[in-house]
């Protein structure tokens, strides 16, 4: 495995940009039917973590091996996808915590398929013995994705190159860079990257759509697809023969409704989002909970069953009070429905509707 490779775009092909897809077979089948991906026409790059979090991530895996072998398709790797050096890195404890804790690692699904159940007493020689004997070709296709994916415009990676002996010196990192948009760096070159889940960069909404930075030549991708509730998978468009001025689409399978009456935006909202979800309940009335938020002290209902009680105190799933700009006949992705109106996703902006919705069939 190189760290970096360098190809050159097809010049008279569309390229599609993914990043974390997370085992979600479903969404990349449906973004790529939405977009009328071609294999004949078009190039799908998938910016790492394809596997792990969702259901399908043997199957996502084997599915982007076929569209590699067919030539329309390339692959760097991301943080959630480097099994192959973790099972020979003697990160033993690990694997098997891991595969105990998270039923739908590619591992023990691999494992499954071979009738092997695992098990705390299950002996990592014999899941080893059954990944070699059964799934080289997948383990070697993990073992043959670079790091990142340079050409004449564009680098591809999934975390972010922030300094250009990065690659050599902390190649990991460049898978798991945190909050990229956020050190303050411009590059010469696009830098089209993934990992960090774009709604985290956003104080008070939940836009799940791609920030692209123009002046600062860098695009993040990453849509929370798995990740959030309202979360969706993200495709940016480089026309053929290259250029800015990319296109953006999106997929989540959300039923579609158009709204009948029209409704003002917030004046004021929130979002808390993982990583600073700890609150404070206040009231609860059943359907919702009064919590405050013990960083900033703001307050707002949040459904109940959002809620959790760990050892550490109260957190709750990625949430908003935001309420959405709606007109008549703007049609609107439902998300959730409640007695005090629906959580509502519009052009891939996330909040609160509380007027009339009419269904939309397929």
């Amino acid at each position: 495995m190189s760290t970096m490779v360098k190809k050159i775009l097809p010049g008279d092909r569309r390229a599609l940009v993914v990043s974390d897809i997370h085992g979600n077979l479903p969404y990349l089948e449906g973004l790529l039917k939405k977009t009328g991906f071609s294999p004949e026409r078009d190039l799908l790059i998938v910016d790492g973590d394809f596997l792990e979090k969702g259901k399908q991530s043997l199957d996502t895996l084997r599915y982007l091996m076929r569209l590699v072998a067919e030539g329309c398709c390339w692959v760097v790797r991301g943080n959630c996808d480097g099994w192959h050096q973790i099972l020979s890195g003697g990160m033993d404890k690990f694997i098997m915590k891991y595969m105990l804790t998270r039923p739908n690692c590619v591992l023990r699904q691999m494992c499954c398929e071979q009738g092997l159940d695992v098990m705390e007493d299950t002996p990592l020689g014999e899941i080893k013995s059954v990944l070699t004997a059964h799934h080289a070709a997948e383990m070697d296709f993990l073992a043959s994705l670079p790091i990142a994916i340079d050409t004449e415009e564009y680098t591809f990676v999934h975390g972010g190159i922030s300094r250009p002996d990065m690659l050599r010196k902390e190649p990991w990192r460049c898978m798991k860079n945190d909050n990229f948009l956020g050190q303050g760096l411009s590059f010469d070159k696009w830098q089209i990257v993934g990992h960090w889940p774009v709604v985290l960069y956003r104080e008070n909404i939940t836009d799940a759509n791609p920030i692209i930075l123009r002046d600062r030549h860098i695009a993040s991708i990453d849509g929370g697809c798995v990740l959030k509730d309202d979360g969706q998978l993200n495709a940016l468009i480089i026309p053929p023969g290259g250029g800015d001025g990319f296109e953006c689409a999106y997929y989540d399978p959300f039923p579609t409704a158009r709204a009948l009456t029209a409704q003002s935006a917030s004046e004021k909202s929130y979002y808390i989002r993982w990583g600073d979800n700890a609150v404070e309940p206040l009231a609860f009335d059943g359907e919702f909970t009064r919590c405050r938020h013990l960083r900033t002290g703001y307050e707002m209902d949040i459904p109940s069953d959002y809620v959790r009680m760990s050892k550490r105190g109260f957190t709750v799933n990625d949430c908003t009070d935001y309420r959405l700009q709606v007109e008549p006949g703007d049609l609107l992705s439902v998300v959730k429905r409640t007695s005090r109106g629906c959580l509502c996703k519009k052009n891939g902006v996330s909040g609160w509707y509380a007027g009339k919705l009419e269904p939309v069939g397929d």
